[in-house]
């Protein structure tokens, strides 16, 4: 099994990526899904941030405001690695569980997409690793119109992750989305010649297909041993 790492920066157009991938029928784990599913009223998730940081962040409803829950994070350092902390098992347990979901159903190459890739070190687990990279100063104006927010507001989340040149320069595959969405297509057709070579052999003993082999070959050998056995 071929778990692909897939992360990026804030606008710089990983989500395209994804979606590109989904659209190729590769089965994707999202990691920002898993998050909202971990934030629901009366999860684990929930009851830990509410704890943390009081009602004030809950709707009408109960459920998080996730828009200022992410406001009060992406301007003090110390309460985003609290949050982090406080889903980091939630999450991890949850992108396990979708992984082996798809494990069970014979996929050979899974995408995980996932923002904190590196922070979370995840990373250690996927192989090859995909960046999609922008400039600095096209992030800064892609999430300034994406987001319609000032420059100081859009910098502040910018600054809240990690660099990109640093995320690039821990990357098997760097796709370059400064161009066109033209652009971007033509270089996701190579990045898929690139993850779609054959597996190897740790990869194939790591698939479903490759433990029922083992398997089965285990169990030939026990026969086999039983019968030399009862002939002694």
């Amino acid at each position: 099994m071929r778990v692909i790492g897939l992360t990026g920066g804030i606008a710089t157009g990983k989500s395209t990526v994804s979606n590109l991938f989904k659209a190729n029928a590769f089965p994707v784990v999202d990691a920002d899904v898993i998050a909202r599913d971990v934030l629901k009223r009366g999860s684990g998730g929930w009851k830990k941030v509410v704890a943390a940081f009081g009602d004030d962040v809950l709707l009408e409803n109960g459920e998080v405001d996730r828009v200022k829950l992410g406001h009060i994070v992406f301007t003090d350092p110390s309460k985003r690695q609290l949050l982090n902390r406080l889903l980091a098992p939630y999450i991890s347990f949850g992108i396990f569980w979708e992984v082996f979901k798809l494990w069970m159903k014979g996929c050979k190459i899974i995408i995980l997409d996932v923002p904190l890739l590196f922070e979370a070190k995840i990373d250690r687990w996927t192989m090859p690793v995909i960046v999609v990279w922008v400039d600095p100063e096209t992030q800064l104006q892609r999430l300034m119109a994406r987001d319609r927010t000032s420059a100081q507001d859009a910098q502040n989340r910018i600054n809240s992750q990690m660099p990109l040149d640093i995320k690039r320069s821990k990357a098997d595959i760097v796709i370059d989305n400064n161009g066109s969405l033209e652009d971007l297509h033509e270089s996701f057709k190579k990045v898929l010649d690139q993850v779609t070579k054959p597996l190897t052999w740790t990869e194939f003993w790591l698939s479903r297909q490759g433990a029922i082999v083992a398997l089965v070959s285990i169990f030939s050998g026990v026969i086999g041993c039983k019968k030399m056995l009862a002939r002694l």
